[in-house]
């Protein structure tokens, strides 16, 4: 089945970590006072925030929750009012054996332009970043008949952006469309002959079916796909593979309304209107044979790794997993994907992608669960979601990168480390109006780590780092770059908690310099 997902080009959902019989829910209300600088002007203000932790990992069920909402009161108005949601839910339920309930949930802040600032930190008054939403739930069906191994899979999923009042960042640039909200359904099926069975070669049949209803400019994204497999054993650590198969893919999207001047019309978040004399037109359409051959190299049940290579969507493609954990300290995983998505399947698959446990790190500046998801002892390696929320753009493109996430727990000690590089190349009708990024190219390279350490068995320290590089296609459109890291000391006092944060972090884009702002921040939590 893994193979079968990742030819389509599919992210598989991470396998629960071991059953630990846990239970753990712990809901919280805090209070904090901030102060951020950016030498230029000072903002103080406080928060009021209400949260909730939760983990419960049994044999048949395996749910971890963090979510939290902040209320921001300012003492004067130069502070913007603000409600702030950051989340993550990531479940699986056993409900019989061959039967599992997997969900996910997921709430932040992100960006919504390419070429705005990229602000690192959430603290005083951010531009360009709007609230993401998003959630998925579906069925999971895995069993066997004689020799074959039978699945199946289907997600239905949501997304919402609530993106901020924007402008053109630069004179001259043109406006960009702005992602509103999606549904998402994807279906997966598969059948599996071993090898040497009947024949020397595993065999798998496969098909999938994906369909994504944007409401902005009344986007649609259907897929369907159908493909054969075949796996050779050549050595006990070592299967060569080949596939073909048959895909039909079309995105299309009606005309945009423009004004008298040729500009596109666009609300108060701008966002382009539909012309209601426009038509309906076709952004991206392939239908035909692809194919892609590789290896499946597995020199213990603790590392593996498989490449694909061939051709698809008319020119070459390359995908490729790699998985490492050679003990339960440690996890490594490392993916390259490529594939035709919109906003909403992206940032859907991510979430889906992510571990069903996961550490949770202490981040009082409000910038949670943007970036890479980190496992924790005896789990997953984790998942980067920085490729799928470098911008909420409205076009379809196609995405292709590699992540590479690195999770360490040993003893009192916790390390992460992710990294990565994304590629987006935009499609979008060939006729009508208001086309601007057609054929452009975004990227966005990233890293993020963090380091925890228990100090006792009241207090805790942590400290991260990140760092983000941002191109735009567009003629004329400045590189963004942002640098910065964040510090927190945590202690218990019983239910009563108390948490003292430093933050730094510097940012960029051409022609306009750099910023350096500095954060502080003294607060209090009561768990219940």
């Amino acid at each position: 089945m893994r193979a079968a997902l990742l030819t389509f080009g599919i992210l598989a959902a991470a396998s629960p970590a071991a059953a630990q019989n846990s239970r753990q829910i712990t809901p919280y209300i805090e209070l904090g006072q901030v102060v951020t600088t950016d030498f230029d002007d000072t903002l103080t203000y406080t928060t009021v925030a209400a949260g909730i932790d939760a983990n419960v990992q049994t044999r048949r069920v395996h749910v971890q929750a963090s979510y939290r909402y902040e209320r921001r009161i300012p003492y004067d108005g130069r502070l913007e009012d603000v409600d702030i949601h950051t989340g993550l839910l990531r479940g699986a339920v056993q409900v019989a054996r061959p039967l599992t309930i997997e969900a996910g949930a997921l709430a932040t802040r992100t960006r919504s332009d390419i070429r705005g600032s990229a602000p690192g930190v959430l603290t005083g008054n951010v531009a360009n970043v709007g609230q993401l939403y998003a959630v998925y739930a579906g069925p999971t069906f895995a069993t066997t008949a004689g020799p074959l191994s039978v699945s199946a899979q289907y997600r239905f999923g949501y997304t919402k952006f609530q993106g901020p009042s924007i402008a053109s960042p630069l004179p001259g640039q043109p406006p960009l469309d702005v992602f509103d909200d999606s549904t998402s359904h994807l279906a997966v099926g598969s059948v599996s002959l071993p090898a040497n069975v009947y024949l020397p070669v595993g065999v798998t049949v496969s098909g999938a079916w994906a369909r994504d209803d944007a409401g902005q400019l009344r986007q649609r994204y259907d897929g369907k796909y159908g493909r054969g497999d075949v796996v050779w054993p050549v050595l006990p650590t070592l299967a060569l593979t080949a596939g073909a198969g048959y895909e039909n893919i079309q995105v299309s999207q009606r005309d945009i309304l423009l004004d008298a001047t040729g500009q596109p019309v666009r609300d108060a978040r701008g966002r382009f209107q539909i012309d209601p004399a426009g038509l309906r037109r076709v952004a991206y359409d392939f239908s035909g044979v692809y194919y892609d051959g590789g290896f499946i190299w597995r020199p213990s049940p603790r590392t593996q790794l498989e490449v694909h290579a061939g051709e698809r969507y008319g020119s070459f493609t390359a995908i490729g997993q790699f998985t490492y954990q050679p003990s339960k300290n440690v996890a490594v995983r490392v993916s390259g994907y490529d594939g035709i998505q919109t906003f909403g399947r992206q940032v859907q698959g991510g979430l889906a992608a992510a571990p069903t446990a996961f550490n949770t790190q202490t981040n009082p500046f409000g910038q949670d669960f943007n970036g890479c998801v980190f496992g924790p002892q005896g789990g997953a390696a984790g998942n980067c979601l920085n490729g799928a929320l470098q911008s909420a753009q409205t076009s379809a493109y196609r995405a292709r990168g590699i992540d590479a996430v690195v999770s360490v727990n040993r003893g009192r000690w916790a390390y992460g480390l992710g990294f990565g590089y994304a590629n987006r190349r935009y499609v979008a009708p060939n006729g009508g109006t208001g086309v601007v990024v057609a054929g452009l190219q975004d990227e966005s390279v990233y890293l993020q780590a963090y380091v925890q350490r228990q100090l006792d068995a009241k207090t805790t320290i942590d400290a991260n780092v990140f760092a983000n590089y941002f191109r735009s296609g567009i003629i004329g459109a400045p590189r963004v770059y942002g640098v910065g890291a964040t510090t927190a000391l945590t202690r218990r006092f019983g239910r009563l908690g108390a948490v003292a944060a430093l933050g730094i972090y510097n940012s960029g884009q051409d022609g306009f310099g750099d910023v350096t702002s500095l954060q502080a921040l003294l607060g209090a939590r009561y768990s219940f």
